[in-house]
């Protein structure tokens, strides 16, 4: 086993992404767009379009993926993420990335990848009964998109908890079996943002998101439309916030003043229509400057493009760094190792 310790890095290196399977939502900003705009500023960070990941639900769609890499990026721009600070790329156009999900997959057994439980939940979700391979190996693949950057720090919903476990383990398992080349990732974990029908975590697949693009009139909308207390049918009748969606908006739209709003909820002194008109009044402003820069980029498809290609072409030369210290750990590097001499 080659024991040679290669370089790691000086500093925390961020990785996130989406799946480019369609425009990106509020439980998307809560849940992680919100921090990457904070810590680009800090940190060397990657941002992925990973349309790649895209295909293990929407294979049948490629047409999709096509639309949404333009689409997701351009929900980057205008949620504040820099190309100057922010390394914007195409997750296919690294082919690193499917070298190293191949290599992890050689010794990630399927009993951790069906026990998976984030697995577990989606595939029940979609009532998949007979997993796909790409759908079953998300996590390894996940793991070669963190590493071949040596990112230390993945923002990330809750659900993404059993991912970076897993991640965790094949780092250790590969350092183990060859050489200490790769590094353990950490996840920071995102508010997680309730979906307007108050069954589950907003989703784009579901129905019951905000989409960042969204006009002032589709929010007001969707937010009267919001499921609150189902107990409650008057005015005047005593709520119970810890079961209303929209109190659970006011806690991370409004969090200075979502204690007197759980305690008129509870006496019966604010309605449910007022209660949602001051969400919607917070999160326009928040998608307010969202819109404006929108506007900016939504015509400038040629910047976008230049900025994913030379986001892709820095996020190439760090895989290809990691790829050659990956093979010279494994003593696959045959023609430019020791043994080529």
């Amino acid at each position: 086993m080659n024991t040679k310790n290669l370089t790691q890095p000086k500093q925390d290196i961020v990785l996130t992404g989406d799946r480019t399977t369609g425009k990106l939502h509020l439980g998307h900003y809560v849940g992680s767009l919100k921090s990457r705009v904070r810590l680009q500023h800090q940190y060397e960070t990657y941002i992925m379009l990973a349309d790649v990941q895209a295909l293990t639900t929407h294979f049948n769609n490629p047409g999709l993926l096509a639309e949404s890499v333009r689409q997701v990026a351009l929900d980057y721009l205008s949620v504040g993420i820099d190309p100057e600070h922010a390394t914007i790329f195409v997750q296919s156009m690294i082919p690193e990335i499917a070298e190293l999900t191949c290599i992890y997959s050689m010794f990630v057994t399927v009993s951790s990848l069906r026990h998976n439980p984030t697995v577990k939940h989606e595939a029940q979700e979609r009532g998949y009964e007979d997993l796909y391979y790409g759908f079953l190996g998300y996590p390894v693949s996940q793991t070669a998109d963190i590493t071949f950057c040596k990112a230390t720090l993945v923002p990330a919903g809750e659900d993404q908890i059993p991912h970076i476990e897993q991640a965790r383990r094949i780092v250790r398992r590969f350092n183990e079996l060859y050489a200490p080349v790769l590094v353990e990732p950490q996840i920071l974990v995102g508010e997680r943002l309730e979906g307007l029908d108050g069954g589950s975590k907003m989703s784009k697949s579901l129905g019951n998101a905000i989409c960042l693009d969204a006009s002032p009139e589709d929010v007001r909308t969707q937010i009267r439309r919001a499921k609150t207390d189902p107990a409650r049918i008057h005015k005047t009748d005593p709520g119970h916030p810890e079961v209303c969606t929209i109190y659970g908006y006011h806690c991370i739209f409004r969090k200075e003043d979502s204690g007197n709003i759980r305690e008129r909820c509870q006496q019966g002194s604010i309605g449910c229509a007022a209660c949602k008109a001051k969400v919607t009044e917070a999160i326009e402003e928040v998608l307010e400057p969202i819109r404006e820069r929108r506007e900016l980029y939504r015509h400038r498809t040629r910047d976008i493009d230049d900025i994913l290609m030379t986001g892709t072409a820095r996020a190439r030369k760090a895989a290809r760094q990691t790829m050659g210290e990956v093979r010279e750990a494994m003593g696959i590097d045959y023609f430019t190792g020791p043994s080529a001499d």
